[in-house]
């Protein structure tokens, strides 16, 4: 899927994660977590495995996670690709 805009999904709230995502060549996440140090490195795996299931070959994420479970952090990056890749 190639993205042609920005999306945006999610809350600020507890047990949510807002995410952001622009085209780009590469793929790139930021991610700001209070749960970085412990669940990080599982965040990011989510995050690039909903990208490569979209087939999404670049783009800049931005994920400020307040506790999200595995299928919020899918569902929200879902929602974000689709809204940036003019597919609602």
């Amino acid at each position: 899927m190639n993205l042609v805009k920005k999306g945006k999904a999610g809350t600020d709230d507890d047990s949510d994660i807002l995410v952001e995502v622009e085209p780009a060549d590469t793929v790139t996440i930021e991610l700001e977590s209070r749960v970085d140090q412990l669940y990080g490195k599982k965040i990011r795996e989510v995050i690039m495995r909903t990208l490569e299931s979209l087939q999404v070959k670049g783009c800049i994420i931005t994920a400020h996670d307040n506790g999200a479970l595995d299928y919020t952090i899918r569902a929200r990056v879902e929602a974000a690709v689709r809204l940036a890749g003019g597919v609602v």
